[in-house]
């Protein structure tokens, strides 16, 4: 079903572009006020993050509104990205070549088709069995035996959290919860929704108001205040949001906290393995943000568990 023929959807898109507007004015009223060299970094970079979100929302109403083949296409593509990025930044050996354009260009096209053609039953066992057996089998016949373990499993991880775990998003498509009307698409904008805004409001608060950091060592920005506010304002948002879902109040509350709380047991995963790469961000492809995996770290967590949470109760 088309984004504009869904009143719900139309009323969550409103709000969303009402609060994009909001932030460029505030952004651009911080950017001709502040003078300090400090403060105008934060301020560029704040701008440049809400520069960023326009076209992601963008890209992602575009998505919707061509049904369910454009999400699946854009997840797609967003998958081949973020597992680029995280190959890039694990190293790899020549033994691992041909493995790698089997995940590339094998099992990432056959677990986006099966979701495009909603056959939950392989798309659900695709990768966590198959790929993760053939994997190792591939990787042993080049006959590089040096790190084996170690590097057949981070195409294995990446695989599963890159390309696995973000495919329940526009899976979400092949369920039908009684009394939605938009075959996935509000749950789908919903998940989204609450999950980023929760990445956002854990910045925000964390920047004004953050003293305490939560874990130093794996993500110096983390701070419990920001993690706080960021998934109480989440979750309340997620729940003033039931009316465009098949939950009640209290159940969006219930689901909204439990996708914050996996979203941010993501970005801290996620930031571990930076941190142990010793890099910042993943890539630099979005202004801003850094790299697609830096920016869907914690839709890697949230999708499966919210998938699976609609699927088993409401489906």
């Amino acid at each position: 079903m088309s984004l504009l023929l869904d009143p719900d959807m139309l009323l969550m898109l409103g709000g969303v572009v009402v609060l994009l507007v909001l932030s460029s004015i505030l952004g651009l009223v911080l950017a001709r006020r502040v003078s300090e060299e400090s403060s105008r970094l934060v301020v560029a970079n704040l701008n440049a993050r809400i520069r960023s979100w326009w076209t992601m929302v963008a890209v992602f109403v575009v998505a919707l509104a061509t049904g369910g083949i454009g999400s699946v296409v854009l997840f797609a593509f967003l998958s081949f990205v973020a597992l680029r990025e995280f190959i890039t930044l694990t190293p790899t050996r020549r033994g691992d070549h041909r493995t790698l354009f089997w995940a590339f260009f094998i099992f990432i096209p056959i677990q986006y088709l099966l979701v495009g053609f909603q056959w939950y039953g392989l798309f659900a066992i695709f990768i966590p069995v198959y790929a993760f057996l053939f994997i190792p089998m591939r990787s042993a016949l080049a006959g590089d035996t040096e790190d084996f373990l170690a590097r057949t499993a981070k195409i294995q991880w990446g695989l599963m959290i890159a390309v696995y775990c973000v495919s329940h998003a526009p899976a979400l498509l092949m369920l039908e919860p009684a009394g939605d009307t938009s075959n996935g698409a509000n749950l789908l904008f919903f998940l989204i929704l609450v999950v980023q805004l929760s990445d956002v409001l854990q910045y925000a608060f964390g920047k004004t108001l953050g003293r305490h950091r939560i874990l130093p060592s794996v993500s110096p920005n983390k701070t419990w205040e920001g993690a706080i506010g960021g998934i109480a304002g989440a979750t309340l948002v997620g729940t003033l949001l039931w009316w465009a879902t098949p939950f009640t109040p209290w159940a969006a509350a219930g689901i909204s906290l439990l996708v914050c709380l996996a979203g941010f047991a993501g970005g801290l995963v996620m930031s571990a393995i930076k941190r142990d790469r010793g890099v910042k961000d993943f890539g630099t492809l979005i202004e801003g943000h850094g790299g697609v995996l830096d920016r869907i770290d914690s839709l890697c967590f949230a999708a499966p568990l919210f998938f699976h949470v609609v699927r088993y109760f409401y489906s």
